[in-house]
């Protein structure tokens, strides 16, 4: 779909982020309308076009995808769960999970506890992942969303070079320019083509740029975080992903926060050989 029309894009970017910051909430088609200065039926159909599902499927899906996250890493109880995510009842909640994931909400959990104990018991014969705990504070930052699978780093290179050549054109890198990206999504749980990852630069926070296209700015908001670092290429990091998750529980015991995971690139340019790269992984904990 063109966006031609500038103040049709800013309604649809202002809807997208007020649904990823209360997804949560009650969101009805008075708030929806409110937010995008749109009909219901037009904000649909522009969303549509970018999502390939509607407003309200979206809201669902991520709904039920974050509960996931919740079975597969929390202790909660699946009734908290459930009114957590915005179901008013356990019987409509596992009814929903059922249908989406094709197993009940316990079922789910259990098969997930048997998966990391398979995990851990592969990972232990390996040395554990030394981290820290560090607090990164609020900073401001220009990103541009991918949408797919996070092992297609041939497509995820796509978007960083369009990323780049935006910020390059609009002489936005400096020397204390950090590049890195957040995911947003559990690749086990979110449909590839639904996973999303933002490849984003940091901004000076007293910029006032404004951003063209799908082209986003925000603030990250102060957070703290366990760091893990990763050596060698790309396509090695869900080797380190999987030893952290399975050794999670039992070694680090800390609680995750519901929050993106950070990927920072400390020396990914083209005269670094792949062997040498090293990407700082911080895992969002309360």
């Amino acid at each position: 779909m063109s966006f031609g029309n500038l103040t049709q894009l800013q309604r649809y970017k202002n809807l997208i982020k007020f649904i990823d910051q209360n997804f949560k909430e009650d969101i009805n088609i008075e708030k929806i309308e409110k937010v995008s200065f749109y009909s219901y039926r037009n904000i649909n159909r522009i969303f549509q076009s970018l999502h390939n599902e509607t407003v309200g499927k979206y809201i669902k899906r991520i709904r039920l995808e974050k509960a996931a996250e919740y079975l597969k890493y929390s202790n909660l109880q699946i009734s908290k769960i459930a009114i957590d995510i915005g179901f008013s009842d356990v019987a409509a909640f596992s009814k929903s999970f059922k249908k989406k994931f094709l197993c009940s909400p316990l079922t789910f959990r259990q098969n997930t506890q048997i998966i990391n104990r398979v995990n851990k018991q592969t990972s232990s014969k390996k040395n554990s992942i030394p981290f820290e705990i560090e607090t990164l504070p609020e900073f401001k930052l220009l990103y541009l969303e991918y949408l797919g699978n996070y092992e297609n780093i041939v497509a995820i290179e796509k978007t960083w070079d369009k990323l780049i050549m935006y910020c390059d054109k609009q002489k936005l890198i400096t020397q204390e320019t950090s590049f890195f990206s957040e995911t947003l999504d559990d690749n086990t749980i979110t449909d590839d083509f639904n996973c999303r990852t933002n490849v984003a630069i940091t901004l000076n926070e007293l910029s006032n740029f404004v951003p063209e296209g799908l082209f986003r700015i925000r603030k990250h908001k102060t957070q703290k975080y366990a760091k893990f670092i990763h050596k060698g290429a790309n396509e090695k990091l869900v080797e380190t992903y999987n030893q952290i998750y399975s050794t999670w529980m039992s070694e680090v015991q800390l609680e995750f926060e519901d929050k993106p995971t950070l990927e920072f690139y400390v020396n990914h340019h083209n005269k670094t050989l792949k062997k040498n790269l090293i990407t700082e992984i911080y895992i969002p904990v309360k």
